[in-house]
């Protein structure tokens, strides 16, 4: 079972480079985030015409979520967060995939920080950190995956002193991170790639993709229930060579269908 998710920063804009993502990596579960769309703008028949089955939280102009199944359609368990500071903003969808609970987020960027951005990045945090717990009180095969906005460690960023005060950075935003693994969840990526430089990110602005400079903020978490089953986590960077791309590549993951032997 393979698993990814891409922030494809506007699915409208992009959608001939995800269909043809899709064609070639031929995930069989995909969560989206930064749709840039509203509800009825989603590209339903695209995506139902390449194979999936997709569940979808728009916004117009920004955020925006969304979960794909291929041959499948996901069963939706949430729209929004529990106790998320605004309900207005289209973060977080979840579903059932094929005996698994996806929860697909996009977390706020928080920049400036200080400031009312930052506040709300930390309270959307809290408030997910609180989800979290309950999702892993029920000891059940649950991946959170999303764009995290956030570089747990100085090996997931390039040049890390240029980004001590950036929101994604920030030593309140790591520990909010650290605080959520340190529930139970397995960083699948980080957990296969231990010491390795490995990122999702490049920005667009000086020639950040060519020269390598970087920061690993799309992540996904595993629940004990299911992270003995992961075989391969990785990054798909050619989809970020292209045109017209994403400044995020999309990541993913490789799951053996029957729990690994103890």
């Amino acid at each position: 079972m393979k698993i990814a998710t891409y922030n494809v920063n506007g699915v409208n804009g992009r959608l001939p480079l995800l269909l043809e993502w899709l064609a070639e990596s031929q995930p069989d579960v995909v969560c989206l985030q930064e749709l840039k769309a509203p509800q009825e703008k989603f590209p339903e028949a695209a995506i139902s015409d390449a194979g999936y089955g997709a569940i979808w939280h728009g916004q117009k102009s920004w955020n925006g979520v969304a979960i794909l199944a291929r041959g499948d359609t996901p069963t939706e368990t949430q729209r929004g967060l529990p106790g998320e500071p605004d309900s207005a903003q289209s973060r977080y969808i979840e579903a059932s995939v094929r005996g698994v609970l996806i929860g697909c987020l996009y977390l706020p960027n928080g920049n400036p920080a200080p400031g009312p951005r930052f506040d709300y990045k930390l309270a959307w945090f809290d408030a997910f950190v609180r989800y979290a717990a309950s999702l892993l009180d029920r000891k059940i095969p649950v991946i959170l995956a999303g764009d995290f906005n956030v570089m747990p460690t100085e090996l997931d960023v390039y040049k890390p002193e240029r980004w001590v005060d950036d929101a994604l950075f920030r030593p309140e935003v790591r520990d909010a991170f650290h605080r959520l693994v340190a529930q139970g969840w397995t960083d699948a990526l980080r957990s296969l790639h231990q010491s390795e430089t490995i990122y999702t990110f490049w920005d667009y602005f000086r020639n950040a993709f060519a020269r390598n400079a970087g920061l690993r903020i799309d992540h996904l978490l595993l629940s004990p229930a299911i992270a003995p089953r992961l075989l391969a986590a990785d990054v798909d960077r050619d989809v970020r060579a292209k045109e017209k791309t994403s400044d995020h590549a999309p990541t993913w993951i490789t799951l053996s269908q029957e729990e690994a032997a103890a």
